[in-house]
């Protein structure tokens, strides 16, 4: 059950909603927190390409790091967006991800062999779920520690299984409830449906539910288009703490 303080601020708060804040009940209490993954708790250690490099050094290829990353974003802006099913998705979406990587590798070694495209994306689909290739933002572990006790917390996001480990290696698994990810949940950001989804699965309306996310688009947008409240995190500009001074914690 909600904290008595948290339900009285959340009022109060949501009269004097700031920029970054887009609700849609202000007179609710607030129940739960839905936090996006990467960009808004933790963030990649160097650039994708950096790491790509790393991984094609260990299975013997000399592949430029600058290169990879060109040709990640450009592989990136190609992929369709996954449909929605009423199931999880075969294989925790492993194929989608090769089909991101072998899009990669056209651009950077053409004439690479089936065998080191094997070798590379097994290796690269295991490394990004180890330690040390993530880090979190400085404010989220406090943050989180403070909310935990008072609200339930998940995470949503457009990952797969492996988020699990890295909440772990992180050091914040203890404080989530719940975990939603898309290749489990059947639909991915943008489609506001991963939030109903969600919703269903926790028993909670979505005038109880704030989204704290940083991409306009899947957080925002679809969090909104859902019936959430949202917290526009832009992390040049806020962080973490403002849901706390929000919530008056």
């Amino acid at each position: 059950m909600i904290d008595r303080k948290v339900a009285i601020s959340v009022k109060t708060t949501f009269r004097r909603a700031s920029a970054f804040m887009a609700t849609k009940d202000k007179e609710g209490s607030l129940k739960a927190i839905f936090f996006d993954a990467v960009g808004t708790l933790f963030y990649l250690n160097g650039t994708v390409g950096d790491h790509y490099a790393l991984v094609g050094s260990e299975v013997g290829l000399d592949l430029d790091a600058r290169e990879l990353e060109r040709a990640f974003h450009a592989a990136w802006k190609k992929m369709p967006q996954r449909a929605a099913i009423d199931a999880p998705r075969e294989n925790d979406d492993k194929g989608w991800w090769r089909e991101l990587v072998d899009l990669v590798l056209d651009q950077v070694a053409p004439s690479l062999s089936e065998f080191d495209r094997d070798n590379f994306f097994e290796v690269a689909y295991e490394h990004f779920a180890e330690a040390g290739v993530w880090q979190l933002y400085p404010e989220v572990p406090g943050v989180l520690e403070q909310l935990q006790p008072r609200l339930q917390l998940a995470v949503i996001s457009n990952f797969d299984g492996r988020l699990r480990l890295i909440l772990e290696h992180l050091g914040i698994s203890k404080f989530f409830r719940h975990l939603f990810v898309s290749s489990e949940i059947g639909a991915d950001k943008p489609d506001p449906d991963i939030y109903r989804r969600a919703l269903k699965f926790i028993d909670l309306k979505p005038n109880e539910v704030l989204h704290v996310g940083d991409d306009p688009k899947c957080d925002w947008e679809a969090a909104s288009a859902a019936g959430l409240s949202i917290l526009r995190l832009d992390r040049q500009k806020n962080s973490l703490r403002d849901l706390l001074a929000m919530l008056k914690l």
